[in-house]
């Protein structure tokens, strides 16, 4: 199961994220921003509060992202690939 470790916001929309197996990297969110679910973050120092929850990156109760989507673009890989390679490592 991929889960992040750590977590740090940068500015502007960007997170950087590590994973419990060790792939790290930064993620842009900014094309999210003038979403209705995320223009909370809009709100000076809104964006910087992201922390873990379980599996997820949060701002609040009701806003997170899944970290696995997140794992997917720092690699490059789709779903498909990714449930692939976790079978060949079953």
């Amino acid at each position: 199961m991929i889960k992040p470790v750590s977590i740090k916001t940068l500015k502007p929309y960007k997170i950087q994220v590590k994973f419990n197996d060790g792939i790290e990297g930064i993620v842009d969110l900014s094309h999210l921003k003038d979403g209705e679910a995320f223009r909370c973050w809009q709100t000076p120092g809104i964006f910087e509060k992201a922390y873990i929850e379980g599996e997820a990156i949060a701002w609040n109760d009701n806003l997170d992202i899944d970290a696995l989507t997140l794992y997917l673009q720092i690699t490059g890989q789709t779903f498909a690939d990714f449930v692939a390679k976790q079978k060949s490592h079953a």
